[in-house]
């Protein structure tokens, strides 16, 4: 098993002071790695710093908007300087919007979720992508980014039409990253989850209607949770993954294909 230890290698994960983001950094600090989590919450940024600390490794919190070009770059550099590298960067922070009809969709709300979704993510993969370049230059090739997308993007998403294009956006810029970044031994994935039970889905699943409607399409039958994205965080950031990349990983309970 030792293709699955992660001691010695360093990963950041994005909104990972809760929901999808804690169950992947949980599943790299169980692996060995030290972890760095990026969120704007204080109070679950301490929660989720410590649940880590248990895990026995080392542990970097960090306050990060990442729609901020500038807190990303400062964010990396205080990162680098800290653990010295980077071997995963898990670009998980989302965001989402209440129900809205298209025509109804104003371009400021619009703005908003592209602010996080997508330009979040490009900010803060470019910014882990120039380190493991300029370090596989240096004769340290191997580097893992990933992205978290949605099940959005495979059906159509009524009413949240700038959540959805943001993720499809995503799609393709990882399987684009995933052949610009192979000379460099780096692999770049999505993970697609389907309906999970976080902070941002809180209100959903608690709406009797629509979980009376959605849970009975999902073959397992019940939601997913941030511990279901443990293992798939650890495969990707493990030996074993050195040659799967430009892949979508749809982890739903089979709701998408139902």
């Amino acid at each position: 098993m030792r293709m699955f230890d992660l001691t010695g290698k360093v990963a950041l994960v994005t909104g990972g002071n809760g929901g999808i983001g804690l169950g992947m950094a949980e599943g790299l600090a169980r692996g060995g790695a030290g972890i760095a989590i990026w969120g704007g919450n204080p109070d679950k940024n301490e929660a989720a710093g410590a649940k880590l600390r248990k895990h026995g490794g080392r542990v970097l919190v960090q306050r990060c908007d990442v729609s901020r070009e500038d807190e990303v770059e400062e964010r990396m550099a205080e990162l680098l300087a800290e653990f010295g590298r980077l071997d995963g960067c898990f670009a998980n922070a989302g965001r989402s919007l209440e129900r809205t009809a298209f025509h109804e969709l104003t371009a400021e709300a619009w703005r908003g979720v592209m602010d996080v979704n997508l330009d979040g993510t490009f900010f803060t993969l470019r910014a882990a992508s120039r380190h493991m370049v300029a370090r596989a230059k240096a004769g340290d090739p191997g580097g893992r980014l990933v992205a978290t997308s949605s099940t959005s993007t495979v059906h159509g998403p009524a009413g949240a039409v700038a959540y959805g294009a943001s993720k499809g956006a995503l799609n393709v810029m990882m399987r684009a990253l995933a052949v610009e970044y192979a000379r460099y031994g780096i692999t770049a994935n999505a993970i697609v989850p389907g309906w999970i039970e976080t902070e941002m889905t809180a209100g959903k699943i608690a709406d009797e209607r629509f979980s009376g409607n959605v849970l009975p399409r999902i073959p397992h039958r019940r939601w997913g949770t941030g511990d279901d994205f443990a293992g798939i965080a650890a495969y990707l950031m493990s030996e074993a993954s050195r040659y799967h990349t430009g892949d979508s990983f749809v982890i739903d309970g089979a709701y998408t294909i139902f």
